[in-house]
């Protein structure tokens, strides 16, 4: 008990500390999984040396994060223009006038009670200082980044003085390579998913014409790595927007019926069959982790929560000494020998 205080301790102390460590280290596992890739390509591949795979791989992980972030302030930015926000403010009163006439429900005056109870405000800036902070980490996370892919080279060597007898040093290795190739590999493959999630979002949004539908299948794309709650909540914002959009309640309830069933279709048939099980996890420990790592490392937290605890999982099974843990958390109590 001391042990598990003294730990949720460091890691709240220690946030801004951790977090953008954590985060480097998850962008070290797509750098690592993109190398491979490109030492694979023919003729070349093999030929050129470790650290022009690197700098090539983290271009491109950095060229798409630039692009992607440059369209989304294009899409906030006309989101935001004054024209499109009188449309909106025009619509929300239509809105309001539509349900208090069907359900004599006054949608003004129900925002502002609930929001005497619960602090909106609060959680918008809370999201919004999440994502600054770690935009404001961004340096530092590529500097972790960098440090990582050195000390790689000399992270063999370090592995050999340790392990004093070559049986040792090769059940190291195969230990350390298992654990990489698993974590990267569910890494990639939810990723892949999620990005599948967000392309068809994406080409649904803009067949209904929901205004700035990049910047929403952004959102459903990020919010896919959240278990559950996440699907749930990227349904809901694009249906709000429509609703905003055009003052119709037909138009939201279109929207959730497309994004809710790419959810299901993607959730149900396109994931289990791509991610395999690489994610063996209990259901009831995913909301467990869900909750735990949103309330010590906020919105980014909840994000990474899955990931987290699917790397706790590989971890812990590699190991006599954990492996019970590892079963506990697991899906069914059946671990790779």
């Amino acid at each position: 008990m001391i042990l598990l205080i003294a730990i949720v301790f460091t890691l709240i102390i220690g946030k801004n500390f951790l977090l953008p460590l954590v985060l480097a280290g998850l962008i070290w596992f797509f750098v690592k999984e993109i190398r491979k890739l490109s030492e694979r390509i023919p003729f070349i591949g093999k030929r050129l040396p470790r650290w022009v795979h690197n700098l090539v791989s983290i271009s491109i992980l950095y060229g798409i994060m630039g692009v992607v972030v440059k369209m989304l302030a294009l899409n906030i930015n006309e989101m935001t223009q004054e024209d499109n926000l009188s449309v909106y403010i025009n619509n929300l009163d239509t809105i309001n006038g539509y349900f208090y006439q069907q359900f004599g429900i006054n949608v003004e005056t129900f925002w502002n009670n609930s929001a005497d109870k619960i602090n909106y405000s609060s959680l918008i800036q809370g999201a919004l200082s999440s994502a600054s902070e770690q935009l404001g980490n961004l340096f530092m996370i590529g500097l972790y980044v960098l440090f990582m892919l050195l000390e790689e080279t000399a992270f063999t060597g370090k592995l050999t003085a340790m392990a004093g007898d070559q049986k040792k040093l090769e059940e190291w290795n195969h230990t350390l390579k298992k654990v990489s190739d698993s974590i990267g590999s569910y890494l990639v493959l939810k990723t892949v998913v999620s990005l599948i999630t967000g392309i068809l979002s994406y080409t649904a949004l803009a067949i209904i014409g929901i205004d700035s539908p990049l910047f929403w299948a952004f959102l459903i794309f990020l919010l896919n790595y959240i278990p559950t709650v996440g699907s749930l909540i990227a349904t809901l914002f694009p249906a709000c927007m429509a609703l905003l959009q055009s003052g119709e309640l037909n138009l939201a309830l279109i929207v959730i019926a497309a994004v809710g069933t790419i959810q299901l279709i993607v959730g149900n048939i396109i994931e289990p069959r791509v991610m395999g099980n690489s994610l063996n996890v209990s259901s009831l420990v995913v909301i467990l982790a869900l909750s735990f790592w949103g309330a010590i490392w906020g919105i980014t937290g909840m994000v990474l929560s899955v990931p987290i605890t699917v790397i706790m999982v590989i971890l812990f099974g590699q190991f006599e000494s954990t492996r019970k843990i590892a079963i506990l958390l697991s899906d069914k109590g059946k671990l790779e020998p």
